[in-house]
């Protein structure tokens, strides 16, 4: 039995998804940032008003929390989505990301940036 949260699976699952509604000529690499950056700005639009102190408890109501994990898999759907257009595998990018950050920001030293 496969696992229904495999990243793979999971971008397969919206290729065959979008690809029966004939979505593929709207999926280009221009929109699909686009809708990313939309949908990151709905789940941003959640906290916008919060007190630091109230958004450490968002999940806290069940309707807020709904509309948080809503909003966290549209910006994933559009990022695998964008992802599967490029060819780029994001655990591989973000995995070399994290290199990179290591080297640039060793343990020990000053904080406050981060990219």
């Amino acid at each position: 039995m496969t696992d229904p949260y495999d990243l793979a699976g999971l971008r397969h699952r919206l290729a065959r998804f979008a690809a029966a509604r004939n979505w593929q000529p709207y999926h280009t690499p221009k929109n699909l940032a686009a809708a990313l950056s939309v949908e990151a700005s709905e789940l941003l639009e959640i906290f916008q008003w919060l007190t630091p102190e109230e958004s450490a408890r968002v999940m806290d109501d069940p309707d807020t929390a709904h509309r948080v994990n809503d909003e966290v898999a549209d910006v994933l759907a559009y990022l695998l989505q964008f992802c599967e257009v490029l060819g780029v595998d994001p655990l591989a990018a973000l995995a070399a990301k994290i290199d990179r950050n290591e080297h640039r920001f060793p343990t020990g030293g000053p904080s406050g940036n981060s990219t």
